[in-house]
């Protein structure tokens, strides 16, 4: 009989290995309902509106950035709150997993690593097909790999951090006020759909938008994929989402804590 402890890096990844096991298994499931909306935003204001005269066809170059931020990120944010909100609910599952043999915290952080996992996978999902529907997008590059790959994993962090906390923060029966009054401001004040610096006209709408997370993931995958397009500093957008990430991952793993001792 090996009596040997079992390392807090095996559990882990066992319950990484489970949550991505489930993740694939309802993977159709999970596009159709974090990919619908940031896809129908390419078919209306990236295929039907340039070909009708009504915008110009160049706002594709400046779009694409933010239909993919938006899919990283609510996707991510999805991953983790809702299953929260289930597993500290009425079934109690999240009591399985604080019962391994490993410290609460990194039950949670755990949780943070398939959000990231899964905001990567939509995002990765959408570029293709919104590149298929919108057709060539000027100044589109991938020559920045290096950073588009710190942005979209810094990006995933933060919002799967973020979803964390409101998954442990918010009660179940107003999970739903989530999407209409946190989630819906945030998607139109993100610059998901226009850029910062073109705020530049309204210099209060620019500096309120900085409470918005979202504008730095948009501006960090402006500057990765359409550097062209005027965006923030690299300095600002990276100083940021280290800053978002760290505060949402203290506030979520507070709020965790006491929900799992509770």
């Amino acid at each position: 009989m090996n009596d040997r402890p079992v390392s807090p890096a095996t559990v882990f990844f066992a319950i990484l290995r489970r949550d991505v096991t489930v993740a694939r298994r309802e993977i159709a499931f999970f596009l159709i309902r974090t990919t619908m909306q940031p896809l129908l935003f390419v078919i209306v204001f990236g295929y039907l509106m340039p070909r009708m005269g009504l915008i110009p066809s160049g706002y594709t170059t400046t779009m694409l950035p933010g239909i993919l931020a938006l899919s990283l990120t609510f996707s991510a944010i999805q991953a983790v709150s809702l299953p929260m909100v289930q597993d500290f609910g009425y079934t109690k599952e999240i009591e399985d997993r604080l019962l391994a043999p490993v410290p609460t915290a990194l039950v949670a952080l755990e949780k943070i690593v398939a959000g990231v996992l899964q905001g990567l996978i939509a995002a990765l999902f959408v570029l293709p097909i919104a590149r298929l529907i919108m057709g060539p997008i000027a100044g589109l590059t991938f020559g920045n790999a290096g950073l588009l790959l710190v942005v979209t994993i810094l990006s995933g962090a933060a919002f799967s951090a973020f979803g964390l906390y409101l998954g442990t923060a918010i009660p179940a029966q107003h999970i739903g006020m989530m999407f209409s009054v946190i989630l819906a401001p945030m998607i139109m004040f993100g610059c998901a759909y226009y850029p910062w610096r073109g705020l530049d006209r309204v210099p209060v709408m620019k500096w309120a938008v900085l409470i918005n997370p979202l504008v730095y993931v948009c501006e960090g995958l402006r500057a990765s994929l359409t550097p062209s397009v005027p965006h923030m500093p690299l300095a600002a957008f990276l100083s940021a989402l280290v800053l978002i990430t760290a505060l949402f991952t203290y506030l979520g793993l507070r709020s965790f804590h006491k929900r799992a001792i509770g």
